[in-house]
C-alpha cells in the first residue's frame, strides 16, 4: 500500500478514542477494582495516575512519533539497522498479549456457563 492510499483517522477524537481503547485494555477493567480495593483505595489511585504519566504518556508519544516518520506499522518502523529486534519484540508482544486474553475470554465462558447452571 503506498502512501497515497494509506488509511487515516478521520478527526483527532478517533484518533484519541482508538489510542486510549488500546491503552485501556482488559487489565485495567478486568483487574483494576481488585487491585485499588487491595492496596489502598485512593493512594493506590494516585500512584497508579503518576506512573501512567510518567511512564505511559511519553512511551506512547514516542510510539506515535516513530509511526508517524516512518508511515508503517511496527514491524516495518523497526525493521532496519539496529532497530529490528525491537520491530520483532513490538509484533511479538502483540500475539503474547493475544494469548493472555484467550485465557481470560475461557475464565468468562466457564463462569457464565456456571452461572447459568446455578453452579456458583
Amino acid at each position: 500500500m503506498t502512501t497515497a492510499n494509506r488509511h487515516t483517522f478521520a478527526s483527532r477524537l478517533g484518533l484519541v478514542l482508538a489510542t486510549a481503547g488500546s491503552a485501556v485494555g482488559l487489565g485495567n477493567i478486568w483487574r483494576f477494582p481488585y487491585e485499588v480495593g487491595a492496596n489502598g483505595g485512593a493512594v493506590f489511585l494516585l500512584v497508579y495516575i503518576v506512573c501512567i504519566v510518567v511512564l505511559g504518556l511519553p512511551a506512547m508519544l514516542c510510539e506515535f512519533v516513530v509511526g508517524r516518520h516512518a508511515q508503517a506499522n511496527a514491524s516495518r518502523a523497526y525493521g532496519k539497522g539496529v532497530w529490528k529486534a525491537t520491530g520483532v519484540m513490538a509484533v511479538l508482544t502483540g500475539f503474547l498479549i493475544m494469548g493472555f486474553y484467550s485465557v481470560v475470554a475461557g475464565w468468562i465462558l466457564q463462569y457464565t456457563y456456571a452461572s447459568l447452571m446455578g453452579q456458583l
